[in-house]
């Protein structure tokens, strides 16, 4: 999850400014969202009926660590119902301390990667199971690519997959971009598709009516899955650490982890 450069025209520029701006400071607190009436009331839904028989889940993740902070306990009982399993990194996470000598993007697209290896091994996936595409988008300017993006989706998907990716409106750029992209593929392809807000919980109110409600649905998760989400989470270290050399803060500071790592996780169903 990525705070980087600006696309190139004045326009998509001004768009730009105004998401990365949801984005700051602290964000909605915990207990605001654990006293909202709308997230209260989602139904529940389960796994089986989400991913049914033995179709195939793909997850698209924008950069290494939007597969766990959005889906990690959706991934294990996927794995428990030995489904089948594709996930689409599209970037390399290497924007994610712009300026920093310590986490330069050099250093960035070799350990981020790495991360995420590590934190799917946690979690308990098979990698026998588990397809893995890495997409090699410019990481903070997929919105520049969102076509080509489109169409390298479509290689990988199949018409009975059901995708999981994240919710075009979350907030931050590269997530709209690779959840718009994922709309239009899937619609190509004929794929399900269903949203995931990662960042949503940042920005948005506990009852905001921005949030399509009528399609949120809870994925409840036992204290077994939601310990092995918590322990996959600690080994993304570069997303934990900031740079206070550079000014940087931790992009997975305690605010932001809080509001991902609770009992449920939400998807948007198509």
């Amino acid at each position: 999850m990525i705070l980087a450069s600006p696309p190139r025209s004045r326009e998509s520029r001004i768009v730009r400014l105004l998401e990365l701006d949801l984005l700051r400071g602290q964000g909605t607190p915990l207990s605001a969202w654990k006293n909202s009436r709308h997230l209260a009331r989602l139904p529940l839904i389960d796994v089986e009926e989400l991913v049914p028989g033995q179709a195939r889940a793909v997850i698209i993740a924008p950069h290494p660590d939007d597969e766990v902070l959005g889906c990690g306990g959706l991934l294990q009982l996927l794995t428990q119902l030995k489904r089948p399993l594709q996930l689409i990194s599209v970037t390399d996470g290497s924007a994610s301390h712009p300026g920093s000598k310590r986490w330069t993007p050099a250093r960035l697209s070799a350990i981020r990667p790495q991360e995420s290896a590590e934190s799917l091994r946690r979690l308990g996936l098979m990698f026998g199971r588990l397809k893995w595409i890495r997409g090699g988008f410019p990481d903070g300017a997929v919105s520049e690519h969102e076509d080509e993006l489109a169409a390298f989706l479509m290689r990988y998907l199949r018409e009975d997959d059901v995708v999981f990716t994240p919710w075009r409106h979350d907030g931050h750029p590269d997530h709209e971009a690779v959840g718009r992209a994922a709309v239009a593929a899937t619609h190509l392809v004929g794929a399900q598709l269903h949203e995931i807000p990662i960042w949503t919980w940042h920005w948005a109110g506990p009852e905001d009516s921005r949030i399509p409600w009528d399609r949120a649905r809870k994925i409840p998760l036992d204290i077994w899955t939601l310990a092995r989400k918590r322990h996959a989470v600690q080994a993304h270290a570069s997303q934990l650490l900031g740079d206070p050399d550079a000014g940087i803060p931790p992009t997975l500071g305690p605010h932001v982890l809080e509001r991902l790592l609770q009992p449920f996780e939400v998807v948007f169903q198509g």
